[in-house]
This record gives structure tokens, sequence and C-alpha cells, in this order.
């Protein structure tokens, strides 16, 4: 599927291309202050929280917020020619991302007037950066099945319980945290959200460290934890709804997967007319140019679902199934592209940029909804097969 870019995106395409060509500089925002490695680098952390003020004060933060926040009230267009150009010049986005893609409209939308004030200006400028505070132990893809409690007791609520696999958790600065308020309640309509200062006494954060080395994730523990009324986001005990409204802007972010698929993929077709096996170049080997046309393909099918999806929200419709379709093909492509890399650069492939993706496609099957689920949703939504 294939649709034109009107005049405006196009516009805004030239305008923000030109912006990068003299703004963004690629020795000091390199490929190595990527927005998920910063954790466990204060200076790559401090030269992204500059690019992001840089990009804030120029209006190119949160182009999708509306005018009156700091945005751009951005079209859908705009917003995929701002990744496009972004992915273009190598360039990478906010800081804050968490915060300023997935927190935000759920404070834009059941946040009070104050709430709005306080918290969108610095998240904005990632001034201060956010976390969610969603997953458990028990309750990760069933988040229903959450237990971390808020008890009301005066002014406050006091907090106990423990969230995992939160990314940014150990350079925090607020958590968008969601608890039990009503334990008697069905499990989805006795859960509240509460916007917590992660440097309130008795919060413990923890970080885990993942099989590449990284401490991209934590564990945060809140003992006795008084949290302050006023900071529950939405009425009490429909934090369900709230996190509905988070989950969708986080899923719908898989629109823009296919372009760092298939830039790995062309570089795995460069790689294989340039590396030399057996006394011949790899791309005349039938085996490898078969998988090789697998995973060229694949990137393909994911960018026609992705535009599929765009499509969809320019004529009016809410982000549909498209996305899980999206999200298990990008789970899948990448996991094939480490395979590819493996069978084209042999043991090679176990160093360096491609063994560290070698092992770390295995989160991509979970992160941003698990593959189990997603699987669940297609069945339902598109196949119209019974819950089992």
């Amino acid at each position: 599927m294939n649709f034109d870019y009107p005049a405006e995106a196009e516009s805004f395409r030239a305008e923000f291309r030109a912006w990068l060509e003299e703004h963004y500089d690629a020795d000091r925002f390199g490929a190595s202050d990527a927005v998920m490695g910063i954790v466990d680098s204060p200076d790559a952390l401090e030269r992204m929280r500059e690019w992001n003020r840089t990009l804030a004060d120029a209006g190119y933060a949160a182009i999708a917020w509306p005018a009156e926040y700091g945005g751009r009230g951005a079209g859908v267009m705009e917003q995929v020619v701002y990744a496009e150009e972004l992915h273009r010049a190598g360039a990478p986005g906010t800081l804050n991302v968490i915060g300023i893609a997935n927190i935000a409209p759920s404070i834009m939308e059941h946040g009070t007037e104050e709430q709005k004030r306080r918290f969108l200006p610095p998240m904005r400028r990632g001034d201060e950066i956010w976390c969610q505070g969603f997953s458990e132990p028990d309750a990760g893809s069933d988040l229903a099945s959450l237990s971390t409690r808020a008890v009301a007791d005066g002014a406050d609520y006091v907090v106990n319980g423990e969230k995992v696999w939160n990314t940014f958790g150990t350079i925090a600065h607020w958590c968008e945290l969601l608890v039990r308020t009503d334990p008697e309640a069905p499990k989805h309509r006795g859960i509240s959200c509460l916007l917590v200062d992660m440097g309130l006494p008795g919060i413990e954060t923890c970080p885990l460290t993942t099989i590449t080395g990284e401490n991209e994730f934590s564990e945060i523990f809140f003992t006795d934890v008084r949290v302050p009324r006023s900071a529950l986001l939405g009425p009490e005990n429909e934090g369900w709804r709230v996190a509905m409204t988070t989950l969708t802007y986080e899923r719908g972010g898989v629109a823009s997967l296919h372009l760092g698929v298939r830039k790995k993929v062309a570089e795995l077709l460069a790689l294989a007319r340039t590396t030399h096996r057996g006394g011949r170049v790899a791309a005349d080997d039938p085996v490898l140019r078969q998988s090789l046309a697998r995973v060229y393909l694949e990137g393909e099918y994911l960018k026609l679902l992705s535009d599929r999806a765009v499509s969809g929200l320019l004529h009016g419709r809410p982000a549909g199934p498209e996305t899980s379709l999206a999200k298990l093909v990008w789970s899948q492509c990448e996991s094939h592209i480490a395979e590819v890399a493996g069978q084209l650069l042999g043991p090679a492939a176990n160093t360096g940029r491609w063994g560290r993706d070698r092992v770390y496609v295995r989160a991509l099957s979970i992160a941003g909804g698990t593959t189990q689920v997603n699987k669940n949703i297609v069945a339902q939504r598109v196949l119209g097969l019974p819950r089992g």
C-alpha cells in the first residue's frame, strides 16, 4: 500500500531536514548515545539531555503534542516524516522517549490542569525523566493481576509492592505507577494510577543486568511510601482506563519499526556482496541468497503493515490489529536478521554489533507486548476465533 505525502508533510520534511543538517553533530550525539544505552554512561546521558533540550527549544521534541503544551499539533504524516528524517540523519530522538510518547498523552487526557502545567514542560525538555511502573513479577502480560497496594491514609496513599522491567528506572525522576486501591473490586476495576516522585522515602531501585551486559531495566520496591493524593491521575479505581491510554500510544509507535529493520537488511545485503567465502562472493551462495531474500521480504512486509496502520489513522480509524501484526513481524524479522548475520559472517557475528543483536533479539518477543498476547489479539480480532 502506497500513499502520497501531502504538501504540508513535504514542507515539514524540508524544514526539519535543513534544521538537522545545521544542528545535528554526529560526532557529539552519535550511535553511542542511543537512547537505550545511556543508563550506564553519565556522559552519554548528559549529551542526550543536551540533544533533547536542543530539539525542545526548536519545537521538535514533541511535535504531536498540542501547541498549548509546547508541541506543534503535528498530524500523522508529519510524525511519519519526523521519524524518517531522524533515521536518515542517523540522529537519536528525545531522551525522555517514554514520557513524551507514552505518559504525556495520559496526563493530557486524564490529568488536572495543575498536573499538566507541572509535568509536561520539564518532560518535554528532558529535564525530568519518566518510567512506567506497570509490570510486576506476577503481573506482566496479565497486567490487571497487579498487586502493588495503595491504601488511603489522610492526605496520602501508602504504597507497598514491587515493579519490574522498568526502563530507565535507575535514572527516572518520576514514575507513572499502577496500584491496587480496591482489592475487593474486579481486578480491572480496582486499579488507580499515581504520578510518583522517585525520590520519596521508601523507594528502592535496583538495576537488572541483561544478557548483553546493559542495565536498561530495573526493579523498583515500594515500602510504606507516602504519596500525596494530589498525585492521583484520573479518578480513583479508574487506573485501567489511564493505563490503556498509555499502552495505546506505546504500541502505536510500531509504525516506524520498519526503518531500523530495513536498514539492517540493506547492511546485510551489502556485506554479502563484499564478503568472500571459499573463493567466491558470499552473495553467490544460493542458500544464503534465499535467507537474504526472506529477510528482505519480511522487511518490506513490515513496511506494508506500517503503511496500512498509518493509512487507517489518516482515514479516522483508531489503532487496530495492524499494530499487533507489525509487532509480531518486527520481532520475528529481527531474530531472522540475527540468524542470517551468523550464516553470513560465521564466528565474526558473535562479537561487536551483530553479536550484541544476536542475544538481544530474544527481548523483542516481549518488549511492547509479548508474542503470545499479540497472537491472541490477531486470532480474535483478525481471524475471528473465539477466546480459548
